[in-house]
């Protein structure tokens, strides 16, 4: 999976006068023009120790180091929609302002980064996956940090180590698989790492593989590394995207003439056509997708369905498309249509069903597609 994409943004930091993030993705379909412009030379550590400097804070454009920019004020739609989509860099931002305040606390002066230090392993991190792994708090509890006491950030606020820690123990992870995103070391002695971790939990009574975002923010204290601060998503049951890179929706295509050869090898072949309707700004429609790739998913779409990418742009592309079946845009992307192989409809998404793809379970995408699967 590749770097987190430019497009993302950061929320402000509780407790901080910040303005609210540069985010694109809207289900009205509309986006923020994002960061072209900015200012990307800003210093890290002045922005973030400034508390008067408006900022947002998003990976530049090697997706491997952060950029200071600054952020527009935007709807508050916006600003909840950023949250809710847990933007794992998130937990810098808001980490790097803890970290600032026990370093100057202390007398220490912030250290310049080591640039060109890009890091895909960090064995803290290791060290922390195996007492997930193996159910010890003790070891578990000692990575994070108490003096000062580590940040935790949830989507419902924050909440502290203690219950970090119950959390992932909770889990009861059987086995755990970390997808990292490669990161510079910010400043010498902190080190920042995202990734997704994928978990087979026997937390109930049948195991089942979960999957969780975290953005954790490490500092040396003394020999020890430590977890200074981190933001973490719920637990979702489908593996949500940690970029947004992929073109799902290739620019340029007449959807009018993919979806009449769709119905063409529909008719040879005795299946049906699905049309989803999407943006590749929309996160949901990436986690959507993500799902359509499960081998689980895979082995009832494919035999079953002719699938129509339909780009809906900014809310300003195939419109007609969306009319002619039904599909009313202000119910958020992505959405789904199904046609028989003479182009009848047979569904179309009038409530928003797929719109949170982030909070479905792969066996609600399996029911809807043997649902409408031809017979």
């Amino acid at each position: 999976m590749g770097g987190i994409s430019s497009l993302w943004s950061v929320a402000s930091c509780q407790k901080r006068q910040m303005q609210p993030p540069i985010y694109r993705d809207d289900t009205d379909g509309t986006r923020n023009p994002g960061a072209e412009g900015a200012n990307p030379s800003t210093s890290l550590w002045q922005a973030l120790t400034n508390p008067s400097y408006p900022t947002g804070l998003v990976l530049g454009p090697n997706s491997r180091s952060f950029d200071i920019v600054a952020a527009p004020r935007s709807g508050l739609r916006e600003v909840m929609r950023t949250v809710r989509a847990i933007l794992v860099v998130a937990v810098v931002a808001c980490a790097f302002f803890g970290v600032a305040h026990a370093q100057w606390a202390t007398g220490q002066a912030p250290q310049a980064a080591s640039k060109g230090q890009q890091v895909t392993s960090f064995a803290p991190v290791e060290q922390w996956k195996a007492a997930v792994l193996a159910g010890d708090g003790a070891k578990l509890s000692a990575l994070y940090s108490t003096n000062p006491a580590a940040r935790v950030i949830l989507t419902s606020g924050e909440t502290d180590a203690e219950a970090e820690v119950k959390f992932w123990l909770g889990l009861k992870a059987k086995r755990i698989k970390l997808d990292t995103v490669p990161s510079e070391s910010p400043q010498a002695g902190v080190q920042q790492v995202a990734f997704e971790a994928e978990v087979l939990s026997a937390a109930e009574s049948k195991p089942r593989t979960v999957y969780v975002i975290d953005g954790q923010l490490w500092q040396k204290q003394g020999e020890q590394w430590r977890i200074a601060a981190t933001k973490r998503s719920d637990v979702s049951r489908l593996q949500q995207p940690l970029s947004t890179n992929k073109e799902i929706y290739v620019p340029g295509l007449n959807a009018h003439e993919e979806i009449a050869h769709a119905l063409k090898l529909a008719a040879q072949q005795h299946k049906r056509v699905l049309l989803v309707f999407g943006a590749n700004w929309c996160y949901d429609c990436h986690v959507l997708d993500l799902a359509f790739h499960r081998s689980d998913v895979a082995a009832v779409l494919g035999p079953n369905f002719e699938v129509v990418h339909v780009d809906v742009g900014q809310g300003d592309k195939n419109q007609d498309i969306m009319q002619q079946y039904h599909v009313p845009m202000a119910r958020g992307i992505p959405a789904i249509a199904v046609l028989d192989s003479d182009g009848k409809l047979l569904y179309s998404q009038q409530g928003g069903e797929f719109e949170k793809a982030r909070a479905l379970g792969p066996e609600d995408v399996l029911a809807f597609l043997d649902k409408w699967k031809a017979k």
